[in-house]
């Protein structure tokens, strides 16, 4: 088994307990914005994964059901309990993977941040199916990419700023996503990469996450970034009681709309979470 190791963290303020889960290579910094503006409510609590940001970066365990199992030592080690968790992007494979292992379990919210149930399309979907799943790579695009990351990092994170912002984003910000994921080695970066884009939660959205009768949050952008907004729409139309919001193009509606719009995005979480 993989090495158990204490994950970094960023926390602010008391009360209540929302823990935010960053996306494939980002760093609990990917959340300042939430941090500094739900920290007056809240007691704010961001994590950096296995490899990421401030962490620890061991030799194995770069699989989605391992960082999952994280999260889960993570939780038990600090006490955490009535727990409102989001993830975004590879962080809401990482929660769908905790419900496939350890059900509920101390959360009581869920938020799934602009992640497809599928981002790699090998079952020759086409048309409004394969928009429902999301998926953003074909098999020779995904090993294509993770042989860059793995080789290139640096290069390939540039090239990827069109799937994670919109236009109008800051060069600063994007100085700062990239050094932040650059924290984490290229080539642990691939493995982890191969590894969640091979996934299916399809079943997992539509026949486990129902029966935990949790109130549920899914958070799409319009504007297509990365993955298409039907993918957000399809996993909110299988959970009953699910929440759906759509940040708008005029609403900085991208992969990474939480950075692009705070103020709405916080808002979002506080009517939420409550």
């Amino acid at each position: 088994m993989a090495t158990s190791i204490k994950l970094s963290a960023i926390e602010k303020g008391t009360g209540p307990i929302l823990l935010l889960v960053p996306g494939w290579s980002q760093s609990a910094k990917s959340y300042q914005a939430q941090i500094d503006g739900l920290s007056d409510r809240y007691r704010v609590i961001a994590v950096d994964m296995r490899g990421h940001g401030d962490s620890p970066k061991p030799a194995s365990g770069y699989r989605i059901a391992r960082l999952a199992q994280d999260l889960r030592e993570f939780i038990l080690d600090h006490n955490l309990n009535d727990i409102s968790i989001g993830g975004h992007s590879m962080g809401a494979s990482i929660l769908w993977s905790y419900i496939e292992q350890f059900g509920a379990d101390r959360i009581s919210k869920f938020i799934f941040i602009d992640q497809a149930p599928v981002v790699t399309n090998g079952f020759g979907l086409e048309g409004q199916a394969l928009k429902e799943t999301g998926a953003a790579f074909t098999p020779d695009v995904l090993y294509a990419t993770a042989a860059g990351v793995a080789n290139a990092q640096s290069a390939v994170l540039d090239g990827l700023k069109g799937a994670f912002f919109s236009a109008s984003i800051s060069d600063a910000v994007v100085a700062f996503n990239k050094a932040e994921a650059l924290k984490m080695p290229g080539t642990y970066a691939a493995r982890l990469l191969v590894d969640h884009c091979s996934q299916d939660w399809r079943d997992v959205i539509e026949h486990v996450v129902p029966k935990l009768g949790k109130p549920v949050l899914v958070i799409g952008g319009a504007l297509n970034t990365i993955f298409p907004v039907e993918a957000a729409q399809w996993i909110a139309s299988k959970i009953p009681g699910a929440r759906l919001e759509i940040f708008s193009a005029d609403e900085g509606g991208s992969h990474f709309m939480f950075v692009e719009n705070p103020e709405k995005f916080n808002a979002v979480l506080k009517s939420f979470v409550g």
